[in-house]
């Protein structure tokens, strides 16, 4: 098993802007420093923008949880991030996601779903693969969720890839007997 690159830091091996950091993150919905905040310490200021913006993105985005965790297989996905797949995966499925969806997403396949689900994959898929996304797919997105929503539905997939981006750069390990995303050829 590899070893994560950025090693937990102690109390006493923190600066006060890392500790202060530590702190929100601990004080806030999240309750606990794990991945990748951990890394972040390393640039405190960047590290609370990226918190502040999770936060605002897992807990408080008007998407439904269902969609969201979607949006999020989708970018763990595209990055193949271990950790990120591992995690989300979990509350994919206690949102309502099946296992089968979420299975066919690691096989790289497009699951089966309503109406609703499409939108948010379809969008999320090509904004990933493509770099844009057609006047079509803005909107159904728009006609769903509405102007926020699509803003939501963009920054979601923007935070969730800096974090798998971050995961995947700290080689963060998966806990023992998870079963890892297969590699997909590109």
């Amino acid at each position: 098993m590899t070893e994560p690159r950025f090693k937990p830091l102690s109390d006493a091996e923190m600066t006060p802007e890392q500790r202060r950091l530590a702190q929100a993150i601990v004080a806030g919905p999240r309750g606990q420093l794990r991945c990748p905040f951990q890394a972040l310490l390393r640039a405190p200021e960047m590290g609370d923008l990226v918190q502040r913006l999770g936060e605002h993105v897992r807990y408080k985005n008007v998407l439904p949880a269902a969609l969201k965790e979607l949006a999020i297989l989708v970018t763990a996905r595209h990055w193949t991030a271990q950790y990120e797949w591992y995690a989300h995966r979990k509350f994919a499925i206690e949102a309502g996601l099946s296992a089968q969806q979420c299975d066919a997403i690691a096989a790289g396949k497009r699951p089966e779903l309503s109406a609703e689900q499409a939108v948010i994959y379809d969008f999320a898929s090509d904004l990933l693969t493509n770099r844009s996304v057609s006047d079509a797919r803005f909107a159904a997105v728009k006609d769903r969720f509405g102007e926020r929503g699509v803003v939501e539905l963009v920054g979601t997939l923007g935070y969730y890839s800096t974090v798998a981006m971050i995961l995947n750069v700290d080689r963060h390990p998966l806990p023992e007997g998870a079963t890892p995303l297969p590699h997909l050829s590109r």
